[in-house]
């Protein structure tokens, strides 16, 4: 049977990386099982396309630039395609999704991260979100990311959640990585604090390692915190020099020998640094204008079985299952992340494994894909 046409738009695909574009490069998987897809994206994207799927590729910077190519583009592939469904990656390019869409009479729906809805440049609440409330579906990656959408004037009918999802590894290689890791970063038998993401301020870093890691030192002084990231080019919200804040909070704690930024690794480096860690920290911070929609690193670590100990902000809480994946800290109070962190890590890692891994199986791609095509379709 003939499939129905589809265009994808999104700046956030492959080959930018982190979680957004996880997310996005499982979406268009997701999609091209029952769409005849086109893809409007970055400058590189073409060659991450399956089956020789028609791409229009947008210069990535600066991001006027991108807007602009990304309008034209997606209005040209929605032309010559005359698809029954557009798809926006995210809020950012919901506005040629929106134009393309209502253009060629296609049904637009838009995923939605927290950032999208609350971003506060004026130019983005003119432009963009008035655009998203026009979006005839809205998925979203979390309750709370609905529940701020609900607040800037999206109709609740039009909102549906789909979680991202999470690749399960290969548990018969954990004992491998785990020694593979220790010794290829000489971490040794140290408990190990890990930290993985963009480094932006919302993440909170420079402020953990100044309120809370000298706690934890003097509770458990053998302890490394990894910090795996690098501050992004392409963010929509990010405000530069959160590596230095992070890099001037080391030295003015002076633990400089218990704390090493390791940059940005890949894929199999990052699965291996799960499994060499004894615990998660995601110390996100509540700012004005930002928020952490989900927090897919957290359902990551628990698919390797690692626990995470959290602020509950945003979508975070649904992240994390409070004693069950990890543990769920109060915003901003730094005294009860030191003990929920302290306790966590004395645990027998094995006490956290299984039900870890039992809730990471609520976020799997596979699972992820089920919802997202039924919402579309």
């Amino acid at each position: 049977m003939k499939k129905a046409r589809a265009v994808f738009v999104s700046r956030n695909f492959p080959p930018v990386s982190g979680g957004m574009e996880r997310l996005n490069y499982h979406g268009y998987l997701a999609l091209r099982q029952v769409f005849d897809l086109s893809v409007s994206g970055p400058e590189g994207a073409r060659a991450y396309l399956l089956g020789g799927d028609a791409c229009r590729e947008n210069p990535t910077l600066p991001l006027f630039n991108f807007l602009v190519h990304c309008q034209w583009n997606t209005l040209k592939m929605a032309l010559a395609t005359r698809p029954e469904l557009v798809f926006s990656g995210s809020g950012l390019t919901a506005p040629a999704a929106l134009l393309a869409g209502r253009v060629v009479k296609a049904e637009v729906v838009c995923y939605l991260h927290g950032l999208d809805i609350v971003a506060d440049q004026w130019i983005y609440k003119s432009i963009f979100v008035p655009a998203i409330r026009k979006c005839d579906l809205l998925l979203v990656n979390s309750q709370s990311t609905a529940a701020l959408a609900g607040k800037a004037g999206v109709c609740s009918d039009r909102v549906k959640v789909v979680y991202p999802g999470v690749t399960i590894p290969d548990w018969r290689q954990r004992d491998l990585a785990r020694a593979e890791f220790r010794e290829a970063f000489n971490v040794g038998t140290r408990r190990v604090l890990l930290s993985v993401g963009r480094l932006t301020e919302r993440k909170g870093l420079a402020q953990f390692i100044r309120e809370a890691l000298p706690g934890i030192v003097h509770a458990v002084p053998d302890v490394l915190f990894l910090i795996i990231g690098e501050e992004p080019t392409f963010a929509l919200k990010h405000k530069k020099g959160t590596l230095q804040e992070i890099s001037e909070a080391v030295i003015a704690t002076r633990l400089e020998a218990h704390v090493r930024i390791l940059g940005s690794v890949g894929d199999d480096v990052l699965s291996e640094a799960y499994f060499a860690a004894d615990l998660l920290v995601f110390p996100v911070l509540e700012l004005p204008g930002d928020v952490e929609g989900f927090g897919m690193v957290a359902t990551e670590a628990a698919a390797h079985g690692l626990a995470t100990v959290a602020f509950s902000v945003g979508g975070v809480a649904e992240a994390v299952a409070d004693n069950v994946s990890g543990r769920l800290v109060p915003p901003g109070d730094y005294e009860g992340m030191v003990e929920a962190i302290v306790q966590s890590i004395e645990r027998p890692s094995g006490e956290w494994a299984s039900s870890c891994f039992a809730h990471a199986q609520n976020f799997t791609w596979e699972r992820f894909s089920e919802r997202l095509l039924s919402a579309v379709q």
